[in-house]
């Protein structure tokens, strides 16, 4: 059971919850990589099972907590699965990302047919790729699936400072999934809090995390940031 919700443009709304509570479901329905299921998922008015797969992906894309690399140059990483994009539009998001001084270079562990190693990429630096990889459709809403989870704190930050300045230089929609409530409320405007696949609170993440009314939200800020929420 998934209530309604809606997105809109220059906002992030945090799905947070234990693992199986259903925040990567709601990913898969937006997605669409689920396709059989009650109600209406929709962009603009319009359902999403009536956009063909190839233009749902200029609306939504994703951006996953490990990001895949292929044997091929940074920029044919980030350019994977697209195949009407021009060189203007992959360096602008190769740049906006981060993404511009290893373009031409390839991910570790690969050797090109010259025989030059793959440069080694921070944890970081992959999910600046990812990031850019989602960025090159201009697309209004992007999904967050954990993105910075497996990230030290002070890159974390720095994810944290690009999606923002991303967000507020094309008006994008994130959904942002995520365990770690201290990114949660760094980056969210609204939160969701989820429960065996139902919505049990959702609000203003000021509301939520200063005076949560759930027991399940009180005891899910109470873990993460060792208070007693009353």
């Amino acid at each position: 059971l998934i209530q309604n919700f809606q997105i809109s443009q220059n906002e992030t709304i945090a799905i947070v919850g234990k693992s199986g509570s259903g925040k990567s479901t709601i990913a898969n329905l937006l997605s669409r990589f689920y396709s059989d299921y009650e109600g209406l998922i929709s962009i603009d008015g319009v359902s999403i099972l009536d956009y063909q797969l190839s233009h749902l992906r200029q609306s939504i894309s994703i951006v996953n907590q490990s990001p895949t690399l292929f044997n091929d140059t940074i920029e044919k990483n980030i350019a994977y699965g697209e195949t009407q994009i021009n060189e203007a539009k992959l360096r602008e998001a190769a740049e906006i990302s981060g993404c511009i001084e290893f373009i031409n270079k390839l991910p570790e562990g690969y050797k090109s047919e010259i025989g030059d190693d793959g440069v080694l990429l921070s944890g970081g630096q992959r999910q600046r790729i990812a990031i850019a990889r989602s960025m090159i459709l201009k697309p209004k809403l992007v999904i967050l699936d954990e993105p910075t989870s497996a990230l030290d704190k002070t890159v974390q930050v720095q994810i944290v400072k690009l999606l923002r300045e991303l967000q507020q230089k094309y008006g994008l929609a994130y959904i942002f999934i995520s365990h770690d409530l201290k990114v949660v409320r760094a980056l969210s405007h609204n939160v969701i809090v989820m429960n065996n696949g139902d919505i049990v609170e959702t609000g203003e993440g000021v509301k939520i995390f200063n005076s949560p009314e759930s027991p399940y939200t009180k005891a899910l800020i109470s873990a993460a940031f060792g208070l007693s929420v009353k």
